[in-house]
């Protein structure tokens, strides 16, 4: 009995100490670089920065498309609706190829880069919200507090990682960037994104995006969802579905949480 009350003091411990951790994430706020058009029609779900310009998934049904954007005006240089019994969600890229994912339907879509021609659709269980990659997987959300990791070629699931602060899960995972090492993804509903360790699956940071959108201009809108860097010139874009702007933010230290 000593043994088992020395065990439960043990555990109340390290729990204790991972959320002293989790109090002290830091907090950043932004500098707007540049304010850029966005298509106010755009129901944003997957954004990317590739070779110069946007790649964006928009959602709805009867909406859904995959775009090529120009980043400076805004203006959709190549577009493919999706058929409309999906609601689009996810886009990321895999060499040649444009990966996208579907809300409910439970099905994804590959489609050439170059073309937007559809080379194989591919099924998963559960719902898709976001999708990225690093070097060797796709990284995929489904609104819970988990990623999926899967295979860029079976598109085959291969493992998940629960995403926390300290103990606390933290859940409606959205759109998805890999980002220096670790994954940004938008919280759906609130203006913030989370950082996460891909090692530990701990938030590491949080990016405070309150107040981006001026309100004279979030009439009509929905919420923040959108995010791609530019790793090539170290710049991070950030947008929201239905909104007249995407962003090109700079990180700037705030707080401790």
């Amino acid at each position: 009995m000593q043994r088992l009350a020395g065990l439960v003091v043990l555990a109340l411990t390290l729990t204790s100490c991972v959320d002293a951790q989790a109090s002290r994430v830091p907090v950043y706020g932004y500098q707007v670089v540049h304010a850029y058009p966005h298509d106010r029609r755009a129901f944003t779900q997957g954004l990317i920065y590739l070779d110069g310009v946007l790649y964006e998934g928009t959602g709805m049904k009867g909406q859904s498309s995959i775009r090529k954007v120009e980043l400076e005006t805004g203006r959709v240089l190549q577009e493919k609706p999706i058929s409309e019994q999906y609601f689009g969600e996810g886009l990321t890229d895999w060499g040649k190829q444009l990966i996208e994912i579907t809300w409910q339907s439970k099905t994804g879509f590959v489609w050439d880069r170059e073309t937007f021609q559809l080379q194989k659709s591919f099924g998963y269980s559960g719902e898709g919200w976001g999708i990225t990659h690093d070097s060797r997987r796709l990284i995929m959300s489904d609104g819970t507090a988990f990623l999926r990791y899967l295979d860029p070629v079976t598109l085959k699931e291969t493992g998940r990682l629960q995403v926390r602060e300290g103990t606390r899960p933290i859940e409606n995972l959205n759109e998805l960037e890999f980002y220096k090492g670790d994954v940004l993804a938008n919280i759906w509903q609130e203006d913030r994104i989370a950082r996460i360790s891909l090692v530990t699956g701990q938030v590491v940071a949080w990016i405070d995006l309150s107040g981006i959108l001026p309100l004279p201009e979030r009439i009509g809108i929905d919420v923040l969802n959108g995010i791609a860097y530019d790793a090539k010139s170290d710049r991070l874009f950030v947008t929201g579905k239905w909104w007249p702007k995407l962003f090109e933010i700079k990180l700037v230290p705030k707080r401790l949480k």
